[in-house]
């Protein structure tokens, strides 16, 4: 059975149109028939968005079922409801033996609750981990070496990203003279701005949202300002 297959298969357990499921994943019905049939491959972004409406999309991908990684985390921090929980279910090969051909795991970082001033991310503590189907990475020109999510906070940025969205960032994109959507370090807070460049070698980072004012970095300071990495794929509720 294909994807396609798969997938129209799991929309319709769920008793949705494709009209319906488009709309919870942020596509047009046309993108939806097209993924159904096979004739364009599922995005990243819109497999996220599905598995938080409830769709299987381990299932999709690889046309096996297993415990979803929530449940996982779940089960083995209170092992005492392993029974109740999963009619019998037992912690042993069933976690480690999981079968992730295909995907790629992505670290994802709240960057709110990073203790450590101006310290590298990998010394901080994962929030929870996304697994993202590496040919869809590969499309988009992404090394899942080099990218982690963060998760937005505050609304300085909406409408474009809106507080707890989850954001990817491409740590390998660090221009010198960055134009565009970054993950930065600030002073040793990092911050997600929009950086534009401005005559005299000056950068302006901008917040989309209207009721924040741009900050001028002078060119003599644009040297402690670093480029973490840019902002490449966005992860939020659909409203």
């Amino acid at each position: 059975m294909t994807v396609g297959r798969r997938l129209r298969e799991e929309r319709e357990s769920l008793g949705l149109t494709q009209t319906a499921l488009a709309g919870l994943a942020g596509v047009a019905k046309n993108t939806q028939l097209l993924y159904e049939t096979d004739q364009r491959s599922p995005k990243a972004d819109y497999l996220v968005a599905l598995d938080g409406a409830g769709v299987d999309t381990h299932y999709v991908l690889t046309g096996r079922r297993q415990v979803a990684f929530s449940q996982l985390q779940d089960v083995e921090s209170r092992p005492d409801q392993v029974e109740q929980q999963q009619g019998g279910f037992s912690l042993n090969s069933d976690i480690s033996t999981a079968d992730t051909s295909g995907l790629c795991a992505l670290p994802m970082y709240d960057i709110e609750a990073a203790a450590g001033d101006g310290r590298a991310l990998e010394a901080e503590e994962i929030e929870t981990t996304l697994y993202f189907p590496s040919e869809q990475l590969a499309a988009q020109g992404l090394d899942p070496d080099h990218v982690v999510g963060v998760k937005v906070r505050g609304d300085s940025m909406e409408t474009t990203l809106t507080d707890g969205d989850w954001v990817l960032i491409d740590r390998k994109d660090r221009p010198d003279r960055p134009e565009g959507g970054f993950l930065l370090l600030v002073e040793g807070e990092r911050r997600i701005k929009r950086v534009q460049r401005v005559a005299g070698g000056a950068w302006v980072l901008i917040s989309d949202n209207s009721h924040y004012q741009a900050e001028m970095i002078p060119p003599e300071k644009v040297g402690n300002v670093s480029v973490l990495g840019r902002c490449v794929v966005r992860i939020g509720r659909i409203s």
